[in-house]
């Protein structure tokens, strides 16, 4: 989980990346971090949220890659 917060600040960090995509990042961090609700319904709502953002037409593609790469670790965290 520290692994998957710590990408996600790293692309709101980017200067890169557009700001939309940057505020749907923090939003799917958001969810991720909500203990409110169980973690399998957090990590189902920050991956929608990614897979939503990863089709954006601006978004470059190392940070579409970084989205992806965060939506496997997130399905592997779901699995487990």
């Amino acid at each position: 989980m520290e692994e998957i917060v710590k990408l996600m600040e790293e692309i709101v960090a980017d200067r890169g990346v557009p700001r939309n995509v940057k505020s749907k990042v923090s939003e799917a961090k958001e969810a991720l971090l909500n203990e409110e609700q169980e973690l399998n319904v957090r990590v189902a709502t920050a991956i929608s949220i990614l897979d939503e953002v990863s089709i954006d037409p601006n978004l470059p593609v190392y940070a579409r890659t970084k989205i992806w790469n965060l939506v496997s670790k997130l399905e592997e965290l779901r699995k487990s």
